[in-house]
């Protein structure tokens, strides 16, 4: 673990005039429940980050693409926005080094694990929003996401409808999602859901809704098949 915070704020070119904000974000549920002092962990952070995330995302898409339609534009947030996104944009800034994580998670790879880097890029962002305002968050997240459309980094495929394609090519396969479980409290909910060809699971994929667990799922489905 790096201790360093001043760090961290070189990193993300914020400089926190509340620390508590900060070490908040990055104190995961296990740390805080193996420790009992008192320390909060990032769980209501991230709740709040999310939706900081996806305003200033939304806002973004809004403005750069004028003619798109709700649908299209719902789809480019998802992928701007998916777990893997907000991985990748925690370890630009190796925010997984940061975290203060149980001895349980420490062991298991906690550091490089995709869901806590999400959460943690999450409460991040909600640290500085709750420290500096919305503009400082804005300018925080759309570091990211500017970089992310400008090197063509996300991918707006509906892999739902590809794989439906595909399969309607031999009308005799039957193609079905189902979901297999669910996990999470209730503001951060977690859906695993597996694609079925016929009998037979063909991929499986997780998300913070039933569409985008199915849209992961069918990702890995077209993988599998080369696609």
């Amino acid at each position: 673990m790096n201790n360093n915070l001043n760090e961290l704020e070189e990193k993300i070119k914020y400089k926190f005039r509340n620390r508590d904000y900060l070490t908040e974000a990055l104190t995961h549920s296990s740390y805080a429940n193996e420790n009992r002092n008192g320390r909060e962990s990032n769980e209501r952070l991230e709740f709040l980050g999310d939706s900081v995330v996806s305003i200033v995302a939304a806002d973004l898409l809004f403005e750069r693409f004028p003619h798109t339609s709700e649908g299209e534009l719902s789809k480019i947030r998802s992928g701007l926005v998916c777990t893997a996104s907000l991985c990748a944009f925690a370890n630009e800034i190796s925010l997984g080094d940061f975290l203060f994580l149980g001895k349980g998670e420490e062991m298991s790879g906690g550091r490089q694990r995709s869901t806590i880097l999400e959460n943690a890029f999450e409460a991040l962002t909600a640290a500085i929003y709750l420290d500096g305002g919305l503009e400082k968050a804005r300018a925080f997240v759309l570091g990211f996401l500017i970089n992310a459309l400008d090197n063509h980094r996300i991918n707006f495929k509906d892999y739902k409808t590809l794989l439906q394609e595909v399969v309607q090519q031999n009308h005799d396969e039957t193609l079905n999602y189902v979901i297999v479980g669910e996990s999470g409290p209730d503001h951060d909910k977690r859906f695993e859901v597996e694609v079925h060809l016929n009998s037979n699971i063909i991929g499986r994929g997780i998300g913070r809704s039933k569409k985008q667990a199915e849209q992961e799922a069918a990702r890995e489905a077209l993988q599998l098949m080369g696609i």
